[in-house]
């Protein structure tokens, strides 16, 4: 008996301690990505102004091929929606909406993942003449729970990999059609 009590105070104690650990780590996480495509920034842009070309080369997108997407409001700018519903988990269901434009520049939009919560994600694009820097950037509030700040922890490994496999994919598409 006095085993047991020992084993539940050691479990409980490490259970406290690594809760406390957890608010060091911030709520708010980043995850950014950047590509050089050999194309000009007109040309870069066009591609991410509005939300029906993502469909070509986002790296989620393309998972399920049973993926039902409802596109609403206008084609590019500030706006345009995009509203999705998917079985596989690494897809799921959400929404998307364009709530800043700035024309090649910055396409900022609102991202919803329902019970997952909310986002924020960017692309930045610079112009270097006959080439353009694509930067892809995700934040979000992991929440006050020390379950989400440790998933914050991992949010750039699990989310950065497929932002680079998503810019490969814009840079390959455009650089193809040249």
């Amino acid at each position: 008996m006095r085993m047991l009590k020992l084993v539940l105070t050691i479990l409980i104690a490490l259970i406290v301690v690594l809760a406390c650990v957890s608010f060091v780590f911030s709520r708010q996480v980043k995850v950014e990505r950047s590509i050089e495509i050999d194309a000009p920034i007109s040309v870069v842009f066009a591609q991410l102004d509005g939300l029906k070309s993502t469909a070509d080369w986002s790296p989620w997108l393309g998972i399920d091929p049973d993926i039902e997407l409802d596109y609403s409001g206008p084609e590019t700018g500030v706006g345009a929606k995009l509203v999705w519903s998917s079985d596989p988990p690494n897809v799921g269901s959400g929404a998307q909406k364009i709530i800043e434009m700035v024309e090649n520049e910055k396409v900022v939009s609102e991202l919803d993942f329902g019970n997952m919560g909310t986002a924020i994600a960017a692309f930045i694009v610079d112009d270097l003449g006959e080439k353009t820097i694509v930067s892809w950037s995700l934040e979000t509030d992991m929440g006050a729970s020390p379950v989400g700040r440790y998933m914050g922890l991992l949010m750039d490994r699990i989310v950065g990999a497929d932002y680079e496999k998503g810019l490969e994919s814009l840079k390959a598409m455009i650089e193809a059609n040249g």
